[in-house]
């Protein structure tokens, strides 16, 4: 009886740690909202207070909208809000922030488009922009302007934490 319950234990803690160290990328993507509102042939559109979780990845929306027409595992999320929140731990515990008008998230490209006052904030810079494309498994962003708005970058110097 005592074998048993140490192997029990023994496996639940393999799969916890396996679970850890696993990329969010490669985790479950979880929808909470108030509504869903709409189911139209490969296209669902939540309403109110949706919250998308993919491991430390958070995303806060009044709208969101999935088109699965390219097929499993291309699907496209597209977060609308005044502002779209995001927020993910990346691993070495660094924290990224982000909001925009429009968020679009591509987890088969693990990109992340912002739209609309983009703005992304990582270790204390902040970046402003019209249009800011992320992708989040290598921390590598781009940004473009409009003629209303230029990209902005705001770095803080090391040792103080406001940017």
């Amino acid at each position: 009886m005592k074998a048993n319950y140490l192997s029990a234990t023994a496996l639940l803690l393999v799969a916890l740690s396996t679970n850890a160290a696993e990329p969010d990328y490669k985790q479950q993507i979880q929808i909470d909202a108030d509504n869903l509102s709409s189911i139209k042939e490969n296209v669902l559109t939540y309403h109110n207070n949706v919250i998308i979780s993919q491991g430390s990845m958070k995303m806060k929306a009044d709208q969101l909208e999935i088109n699965a027409s390219a097929g499993k595992g291309k699907e496209i999320y597209i977060a609308s809000g005044r502002p779209v929140h995001y927020s993910q731990m990346m691993e070495g515990g660094k924290l990224v922030t982000a909001k925009a008008n429009q968020m679009r998230y591509e987890p088969s490209s693990r990109t992340l488009t912002l739209s609309g006052d983009a703005e992304l904030a990582q270790s204390g810079s902040i970046v402003k922009a019209s249009i800011i494309r992320y992708n989040v498994e290598k921390q590598q962003l781009s940004a473009d302007s409009n003629k209303t708005k230029r990209v902005t970058t705001i770095f803080t110097p090391e040792g103080n934490d406001n940017p």
